[in-house]
């Protein structure tokens, strides 16, 4: 059973990682609209899911909290700095996307935008610290030179992502030949962290599961061609193949860790809770899973499309 739960653990910061992705890689590219009107458009294409993909990572804190306290408290405490600024991050993009449509003032507007970019950068970079943390182990140095070229390469994931999000969401605004352009630069800022992680003595030891690892990156490198080319031709494939360059690195970070953990010494199953408590948030996670997916998949039917000046402007 601690299997059955570490795997839904991956499955949803995956799915967190991919809904969250477009959000964050929309804020990102803010920084590239010259009008406010571009930015309201972008808004207004990410607004129906915006709250609804935050959900994820409420729930997938909730399994790693109720399913592994051991592990939870590990890795809390050993990577603290990074999934700190995480959070904050991401409340600070919460709050400021729900604000930033208050003021009247078009100065103050463009603050909240600057605060949004910012945010989701960070946010973003700071996802990238925890997940390369934990390949290289903990407790220790988070803010590694690994870490750090890992997070940008996370950015530059995400920077993508939200890219074909745009380009599959907006009528115009040239958004495939954005992310057409955003594909190699993070296909070299993957190729930089692989090359940082391959010097690290640290990475070295703690990543036990090499051909986990080769397959991991071959299937992101494939992702990222596969957006690269079909950008502008075909949006749905595009935004299919970002999605799961960026489940990838969660499910590379588990497979390499499973079943034992050189980062905390334990197994999955010493790290689980006990089988009763298991047993009991099985019985939660039985209707919460179909719901979460059930309401995922009424809001993707609902806004399906492009949007239009009949769209409604949720931020």
């Amino acid at each position: 059973m601690s299997t059955a739960w570490y795997a839904l653990l991956g499955l949803f910061f995956a799915t967190y990682f991919v809904l969250g992705g477009y959000d964050y890689g929309t804020g990102i590219l803010l920084a590239r609209a010259r009008t406010a009107p571009e930015r309201r458009a972008m808004l207004t294409a990410v607004g129906p899911f915006f709250l609804g993909n935050e959900v994820w990572l409420v729930a997938a804190v909730g399994i790693l909290f109720g399913a592994f306290p051991l592990l939870e408290g590990e890795l809390l405490s050993g990577l603290y700095p990074a999934v700190a600024l995480a959070l904050a991050a991401v409340l600070t993009v919460t709050a400021s996307v729900q604000l930033r449509s208050r003021p009247a003032s078009d100065v103050a507007k463009h603050a909240w935008d600057r605060v949004i970019i910012v945010s989701s950068t960070v946010a973003a970079f700071a996802w990238g610290a925890v997940l390369a943390g934990l390949l290289q182990g903990v407790p220790g140095h988070v803010f590694t030179s690994f870490a750090l070229i890992s997070g940008l390469a996370f950015v530059a994931l995400v920077a993508t992502h939200g890219a074909a999000f745009l380009a599959l969401r907006l009528p115009e605004g040239g958004f495939d030949k954005i992310g057409r352009k955003l594909a190699p630069l993070a296909l070299a800022a993957v190729g930089a962290a692989t090359v940082a992680g391959l010097l690290s003595s640290r990475v070295r030891g703690h990543a036990h599961r090499l051909p986990v690892v080769i397959a991991g990156l071959a299937l992101l490198v494939v992702c990222l061609m596969v957006a690269r080319v079909t950008l502008g031709r075909r949006n749905g494939v595009a935004f299919a193949a970002t999605s799961l360059a960026l489940a990838v690195p969660v499910l590379l970070v588990g497979a390499t860790m499973w079943p034992f953990s050189p980062v905390t010494g334990l197994t999955v199953a010493d790290a689980a809770a006990s089988g009763p408590t298991l047993r009991l948030l099985s019985w939660l996670a039985v209707p919460l899973l179909p719901a979460l997916l059930g309401f995922q998949a009424m809001c993707w039917w609902a806004f399906r499309g492009r949007i239009d000046d009949r769209a409604p402007v949720y931020w």
